[in-house]
């Protein structure tokens, strides 16, 4: 595994963050044969480190980033917040940004989620999510329903409730005793269809086992939460909308709320701007984080129907829900938001976006006939496929090697496994997209030749 060599500057910066720094979601001894790379600073879809090297950024960023780092219009809607509001406390309080913010997400749902709850990152939308479908049942006289449901290899984050309504063993079972038990449902990821299989088909299927699980303990079910559309961490394991439908219909049928994860599928990454609208369906909490502030500040909000909303609306203080977070609806944050929201609008991204993957998906042509590639997929601005890999040792080690050689070629990709995953800013040029595409190819037949 060759790894770039770093200048003086660069090293030094690297040596003080291992001396100080606690890097998420890494084993840090690692780091020690494998440098991090230190970075200077951002411009649309690059990165650039101290040594003056860039890489495309093609995962925006862990799915934040979508209209490229220092974008000009949301640095001036942060700059003339800053000077007005940059923060209050949001108990007692408000403000434009966050009124106008949650007006405007209510209207991309013709107002179906009509009150929006707000944090700062995704894991605490969905502990607020988990906590808020609870109360509303015990509101309602029904505190019997405390029970989740979740889908199989599903990833909702990794505090303790969302991490209760996780299905991956890596993040899950060095804290097992900490965590409440779920029932866990068999996913609808498209790639188990065999023997003449569709996609429905395995939809239909797994919203059987959901039906009967429900028919066994719905009335001890609160919720049922799942990621619409695509669920990321589990290799970007892709299913047809039809699923949604039955879902949202088996949870009316038995009284189980449906709450919508879209963190990551949220705001234009699926094609439409919630993943849900693609099966004509609503859920009853929906949590939105990442990519809403565009990448900027941390913000995540759980938005929810009037029907729960007035269950906690009354005189009786305990029946209110008493949950907070200090930077609850920061006014830095909604404004980046905001703005994020005006580029949706004043670019019709979501339209360009349609021609952009079209185009980005034929510059894949080479990688998606390729003999070790299986399950090319795409859907809206999310491309996958898994490598097939001659021995299964080399899974352990195979991420990070394709990690580091894509940084040779200039792009910042970060597999999953064996499940290579393409979600670049919502800006990239033909240019681009070439330098994507031939970089992506040349790392993954460099890897696969070693």
């Amino acid at each position: 595994m060759t790894v770039p060599v770093q200048n003086i500057l660069s090293s030094q910066l690297v040596s003080r963050s291992l001396q100080s720094v606690w890097h998420p979601c890494t084993q840090m001894q690692h780091h020690e044969q494998f440098p991090l790379v230190a970075l200077a600073r951002g411009k649309g879809a690059w990165l650039f480190d101290q040594d003056g090297r860039r890489y495309l950024d093609a995962i925006s960023s862990w799915w934040t980033n979508l209209f490229g780092h220092a974008n000009p219009r949301i640095n001036a809607a942060l700059k003339d917040q800053m000077e007005k509001l940059e923060h209050v406390m949001l108990a007692g309080f408000t403000h434009e940004p966050v009124v106008e913010l949650s007006e405007r997400l209510s209207a991309i749902t013709d107002h179906q989620l009509g009150h929006c709850f707000y944090a700062s990152d995704g894991a605490s939308a969905v502990e607020i999510a988990l906590k808020m479908s609870f109360h509303a049942w015990r509101n309602q006289g029904l505190p019997e329903k405390q029970e989740f449901v979740c889908l199989e290899k599903s990833y909702h984050g990794e505090t303790l409730g969302a991490l209760s309504v996780t299905d991956v063993a890596l993040f899950r079972d060095a804290y097992a005793p900490l965590l409440r038990n779920v029932h866990i449902v068999p996913s609808p990821d498209a790639r188990k269809a065999e023997n003449g299989e569709t996609a429905e088909d395995i939809a239909i299927s797994a919203a059987r086992a959901l039906e009967k699980l429900f028919e066994e303990r719905a009335d001890k079910i609160a919720a049922l939460i799942v990621e619409p559309l695509v669920q990321c961490a589990a290799g970007f394991a892709m299913y047809d909308p039809l699923y949604l439908k039955k879902v949202r219909e088996l949870c009316d049928r038995f009284q189980v709320h449906l709450i919508a994860d879209e963190i990551a599928v949220g705001c234009g990454r699926t094609g439409t701007f919630f993943a849900c609208e693609q099966a004509g369906i609503w859920p009853d909490l929906l949590t939105l984080s990442k990519g809403i502030s565009g990448g900027y500040l941390p913000l995540s909000l759980v938005m929810t129907t009037r029907r729960i909303y007035e269950l906690f609306y009354t005189e009786e203080f305990t029946r209110g829900f008493l949950h907070s977070h200090s930077y609850t609806g920061n006014p830095l944050a909604c404004r980046a938001a905001l703005a994020t929201l005006d580029i949706f609008r004043d670019d019709a991204i979501l339209e360009t976006n349609r021609t952009r993957a079209q185009i980005f998906t034929e510059k894949l042509a080479s990688i998606s006939a390729h003999k070790r590639i299986h399950h090319f997929r795409q859907l809206g601005m999310i491309w996958a496929f898994d490598v097939v890999l001659p021995q299964p040792e080399q899974l352990a080690v195979f991420p990070r090697q394709f990690f580091a050689t894509a940084l040779e070629n200039e792009v910042l990709l970060r597999p999953i496994g064996n499940t290579i995953y393409l979600m670049p800013p919502y800006i990239l040029d033909e240019e681009e997209m070439t330098i994507l595409a031939a970089g992506t190819l040349s790392t993954l037949e460099k890897v696969l030749s070693s």
